[in-house]
């Protein structure tokens, strides 16, 4: 059976599982991973290569496993590039490799790496159609995996966890759950249609994007007060009037126009909360 539904052969197949790729949405974790691991003041090769390739495989088996239950399960999309087969093979190679990665990890940096590696594939895998018809597991899926990319590759590059690492992926994880219930709104009426509880299902558009903009709000404030207490640099604030600024111009957008605003600003969340942090070695 072929693994693309446009096109035979062996380039059709490639294109199809290379369309599984979605860089705006996979960027991110990938980036965290790499993040905790210059926080870490140093940066072995090996062990953070094979966390973030980890971090890669998770992500490419959440989305083809979403695409499979979206598509040929639940009827919700219009078109999909592998057949129910191709998706089988594109799991099947994807967890081969998160497998292959995480016993790197463990070879390279010791079986703590390895214990906050190992979820981020369980969590992609489950996100449909298990996690996401909960409003919390909907939600804060994506986010949790970004929290445990950093953690993890913090712990690849120096085999422990500071409570100053976890105080970052903690607000990151906020950060980000409130752009994943904006970015969930644009859903809202096919999602309703399947009893497909999103937070903007269960509460409504205009009351869910107050629950979006009080997360975004409340992981700014965690930022500064965190500055304000001597656990991050006192330079971080600068990450968070940048992201705040983003979050200021999406306020008023629509679901789509914000999510692609916020997920960008999180890319300079990110790089400014590293850059004012690189001087700054984590001790704490």
């Amino acid at each position: 059976m072929a693994l693309a539904r446009h096109g035979d052969g062996l380039r059709a197949a490639v294109a199809a599982l290379a369309s599984q790729v979605h860089p705006v949405f996979m960027l991110p974790p990938v980036a965290a991973s790499g993040f905790g691991g210059l926080l870490s003041g140093g940066y072995a090769l090996a062990p953070g290569v094979l966390h973030g390739a980890a971090v890669f495989a998770g992500l490419y088996t959440a989305h083809v496993k979403d695409g499979y239950v979206d598509f040929h399960v639940r009827g919700e999309d219009d078109d999909h590039p592998l057949t129910a087969r191709g998706c089988g093979v594109a799991i099947a190679l994807a967890t081969a490799t998160f497998a292959a990665c995480l016993v790197g990890v463990w070879a390279t940096a010791g079986p703590l790496a390895a214990a906050l590696t190992a979820p981020g594939w369980v969590v992609g895998y489950l996100h449909a159609p298990q996690l996401d018809l909960h409003p919390v597991t909907a939600t804060v899926g994506y986010p949790v995996g970004i929290a445990l990319a950093l953690v993890g590759g913090y712990a690849a590059q120096a085999g422990t966890v500071t409570p100053r690492v976890g105080a970052f992926a903690a607000v990151l994880l906020v950060v980000v759950a409130g752009i994943k219930v904006i970015d969930d709104a644009q859903d809202y009426a096919y999602d309703r249609s399947i009893d497909k509880r999103t937070v903007a299902v269960a509460l409504g558009v205009a009351r869910a994007r107050r629950v979006a903009h009080g997360l975004l709000a409340a992981g700014l404030v965690a930022v500064v007060t965190l500055s304000a207490s001597g656990l991050f640099p006192p330079s971080t604030v600068a990450a968070a009037a940048v992201f705040g600024g983003v979050a200021v111009l999406a306020r008023d957008a629509g679901p789509e126009r914000a999510t692609m605003l916020l997920v960008r600003g999180s890319y300079l969340f990110l790089a400014v909360l590293l850059a004012t942090t690189w001087t700054a070695p984590l001790g704490g």
